[in-house]
């Protein structure tokens, strides 16, 4: 039976080979995953690594809050360098200046702007060059307060060569500096996605304000020492704010946290993989219960020349496996393009990674191949199933068709029963208050359960859905039409499976649609209920930007008022959140506080201690008007505030912090201050002078007042747009399965084309015929899935709440959706139509 199962696969290659493409792109996307987060995770790991290659031990300042744009804000005195290097177990130290704090040293290019979307500045000397993570590559290291080296990444993009002039940017002000050479960052030209500038210890320490200090000492044990003894050594030197790390244990902490952001994406990619292979699922079970049915009278024959029912079943599962094994190792390669697809697409919007070869981890093949295979597999037991009910005598009936199966007859009542059951476990999900890993259950069960259940109705569905679908291919297509909406319904449960996966994949690109709409929206509504401003000024990237750049535009002629908002990461009763600090005399002229506790009084009330906070926190942390809240800055300074105040902002978008305080207030405690905001009143003619103000900005951008509602979903339509292509996959999947039906659905009916033929039907015809089927079940595929993407997307708006997410219905992406699917749908012909006008007339009439 093994041989009858491989050739008949190899009888029908077309068929195998469309089968299989399903799969292959499902594994694609899994395989894709790993490799692209493995080799990503590979390339920051060998940074770190590189960069603590020479040394054993490594001092800095604790970092108390993480996600502070100020870094810790702790420096390390000189004079702690020369107590480290005069300990008996030290062979050498070295003091480098390196702050954390983001875009430091930004390289501006000749046209204006920055050379890469990050920088990083730093110090670099040729005394200590071995414990530096930096690797001179070219020229010599920078000496005096004219020279710089950057890297040689930026260095040949922006075609520098040493000896050039460059313009670098610290700390807000423009420098013009020599090029002496170029450096690596360990064993790469470049971040990737930041550039590196670096100076002498002395230049450094001058241009990025560490005068008489270091942010990290880098420490190398005399032989015979080890890295646990020097750092005990050690020890005893740094105070309270300072930490001494093994170098080992400094890179491995360090790749923790990028390791952390992988695990992230890489569950969320694996999700847009499953996905595809869950259409997959649906286009081998259709193929190869076409099949089964189509090869009746061969089962038939195997079973009147001896074969059992589970030799049968046997030979069916092998084609399955056989299918799968081979679609799973294309798909293994097909993913190392996908990932480097992404690594390209990551690199045209900016973020641009650290160079490192492909990692294909044994985990990597192992899970792509065992997924792939399993899934086919699976889908395959039903159809096999159902081959094993071939009667022998059907050997000799022309004609003959499988009987149909017990569950056939209930289908309608288990989708209904399975339906209520999904819908119930999604009211669950989002209404019933759980939280965590259990409503992350409930809801992908809940939305997994809503496809089956529609899948098994889908045939009820089928003949209304067709009929409405249909109506004008049946006004346009003539006889032809009449044909295509006959035959759409014919077998009602084929067109419902097929139809069905593209169901899928739609339902999902609608609700991405849908919620996108609702969260753009919620985010304009909220902007435009909070500020009121002629112009506003925020950072790139969502970062905040200096504080005198905001003074400067500030002071630009034609400005009538200002007010900046400082903003910044803190612990915050133990806990890391966002502190914003405003100016009490004029933020209530910008910003409407919707007070619960308080009014604009209490903003002149705030004083050094005062803080406002928002109505979600104070229910959150139980507080009120003279609670005290505890808050820790990134140096570790410790404050005790009083609340003054307490406003409830929109939860779609809130532009201050959970924790507000005044600008004073914020200044003395964080250093470096940044604003996160600058919200400017001018007369109508200081466009022109504001336009030319911000040019000279590299860290901040301006808009009208009015534009930047807008402005702040530009972010939105970028995530939509990678989200649209990641679902695109399964769309295309579903594709493969609208073409595998047409091509089995001509195979099936050859003598039936053959008779129209003989009858008078032209070839035109005959492929209009097909073609316009094949747009109906692509239609009612589309029916199904907007309407059940709409129901999934108006739930979750219900469960958020109308403010933060109202119910939006993308017209123009519904229209895009649905033409889309008409044109999958004549895509999906072309093929079988072109196979049915070319049939041979006499040769179908006696083809069985």
């Amino acid at each position: 039976m093994r041989s009858v199962a491989l050739k008949g696969l190899a009888a029908r290659k077309v068929r195998a080979l469309l089968t299989a493409l399903a799969v292959v792109i499902g594994v694609a996307m899994v395989s894709g995953t790993f490799i692209l987060t493995d080799t990503t995770l590979k390339s920051f790991t060998g940074l770190f690594t590189a960069s603590t290659a020479n040394t054993d031990a490594v001092i800095s300042g604790k970092e108390i809050v993480k996600n502070s744009t100020n870094g810790s804000g702790v420096t390390i005195p000189a004079s702690m360098l020369d107590k480290v290097r005069a300990l008996p177990e030290v062979e050498a130290a070295a003091g480098e200046v390196s702050p954390q704090e983001a875009n430091v040293a930004d390289i501006i290019g000749s046209n204006g702007k920055k050379a890469a979307m990050e920088s990083v500045g730093g110090s670099y000397e040729a005394a200590t060059a071995g414990l530096s993570p930096f690797k001179l590559k070219t020229g010599k290291a920078p000496h005096g307060p004219g020279e710089v080296a950057i890297d040689a990444g930026t260095a040949e993009k922006k075609h520098y060569k040493v000896g050039d002039s460059v313009v670098v940017s610290t700390l807000g002000k423009k420098h013009t500096f020599r090029i002496s050479g170029t450096l690596s960052y360990g064993d790469v030209d470049s971040l990737g996605f930041a550039s590196i500038a670096a100076w002498d210890v002395k230049t450094a320490q001058a241009l990025l304000d560490r005068k008489g200090r270091y942010d990290v000492i880098s420490v190398a044990a005399k032989d015979g020492t080890s890295s646990a003894q020097l750092v005990n050594a050690i020890k005893p030197l740094v105070g309270s704010e300072l930490e001494v790390k093994d170098s080992k244990a400094a890179a491995k902490d360090s790749a923790e946290s990028i390791n952390d952001g992988m695990k992230t994406i890489r569950l969320v990619l694996l999700g847009f993989g499953g996905i595809a292979l869950l259409v997959g699922a649906f286009v081998i079970f259709n193929t190869l219960s076409i099949t089964v049915a189509q090869r009746t009278r061969e089962f038939a024959t195997l079973r009147t020349l001896g074969a059992s029912r589970k030799q049968v079943k046997r030979s069916v599962v092998l084609e399955g496996l056989v299918i799968g094994l081979a679609a799973s190792a294309a798909g293994l390669v097909a993913g190392i393009g996908i990932a480097k697809g992404m690594i390209a697409l990551m690199s045209a919007l900016g973020v641009d990674l650290p160079e490192a070869s492909t990692v294909i981890a044994t985990r990597t093949v192992t899970v792509s191949m065992l997924v792939g295979t399993s899934v086919t597999v699976l889908a395959s037991v039903l159809p096999a199933r159902r081959a094993t009910r071939v009667p022998p005598i059907a050997a000799v009936r022309e004609g003959s068709t499988l009987p149909p199966s017990r569950f056939a007859a209930h289908s309608a009542k288990s989708g209904l029963a399975v339906l209520l059951a999904s819908l119930a476990a999604l009211a669950t999900g989002m209404f019933a208050g759980v939280a965590g890993v259990i409503m992350a259950l409930l809801l992908v069960l809940g939305v997994l359960g809503l496809f089956m259940g529609i899948a098994l109705l889908a045939p009820s569905l089928v003949k209304p859905l067709a009929r409405v679908v249909g109506w004008p291919a049946r006004r346009a297509g003539g006889i032809a039409g009449d044909l295509a909406g006959a035959n759409a319904v014919r077998n009602p449960g084929r067109t419902a499976s097929t139809a069905a996966a593209l169901m899928i994949g739609l339902t999902l690109v609608t609700v991405v649609a849908a919620l996108g709409a609702g969260i753009t929206a919620g985010t304009k509504t909220a902007i435009t209920d909070q500020i009121h401003a002629d112009y506003v000024v925020d950072g790139n990237e969502d970062l905040p930007f200096r504080a005198d750049e905001g003074d400067k535009l500030a002071s630009t002629q034609g400005v009538k008022a200002a007010s900046h908002v400082r903003a910044d990461e803190a612990l915050v009763q133990g806990e890391e959140n966002s502190i914003t600090g405003v100016d009490p005399a004029t933020i209530a002229r910008f910003y409407t506080f919707k007070w619960t506790s308080g009014s604009e009084r209490t903003l002149g009330q705030l004083g050094t201690d005062g803080a406002l906070v928002t109505k979600s926190y104070a229910d959150g942390q139980h507080l009120k008007v003279g609670s005290s809240v505890s808050v820790t800055t990134p140096s570790g300074a410790k404050r005790t505030l009083v609340v003054r105040g307490i406003y409830d902002p929109p939860s779609a978008n809130q532009l201050l912090g959970d924790v507000s305080v005044s600008q004073q207030a914020f200044d003395k405690a964080f250093e470096n201050p940044k604003n996160k905001f600058t919200f400017l009143a001018a007369d109508a003619g200081a466009d022109q002078a504001l336009n030319a103000a911000a040019k000279g900005i590299s860290d901040a951008k301006l808009h009208t007042g009015a534009a930047y509602p807008a402005d702040a979903t530009k972010d939105m339509k970028i995530v939509l747009a990678m989200l649209y292509v990641l679902l695109g996959f399964s769309v295309v999947v579903s594709l493969f399965g609208m073409v595998n039906t047409m091509v089995l659905s001509v195979f099936e009916r050859t003598r039936e084309i053959g008779m129209l033929r003989t009858i008078g039907m032209t070839r035109r015809q005959a492929r209009r015929m097909i073609r316009h089927e094949s747009v109906i079940t692509a239609l009612i595929g589309a029916a199904l899935g907007l309407g059940l993407g709409l129901f999934l997307s108006g739930l979750a708006s219900g469960a958020v709440g109308s403010e933060s997410l109202p119910f939006t219905i993308p017209v123009m992406p519904l229209i895009a959706f649905t033409l889309l699917s008409v044109i999958a749908g004549i895509g999906a012909a072309i093929m079988p139509a072109r196979r049915a006008s070319r049939l041979n007339v006499l040769d179908a009439l006696h083809y069985e």
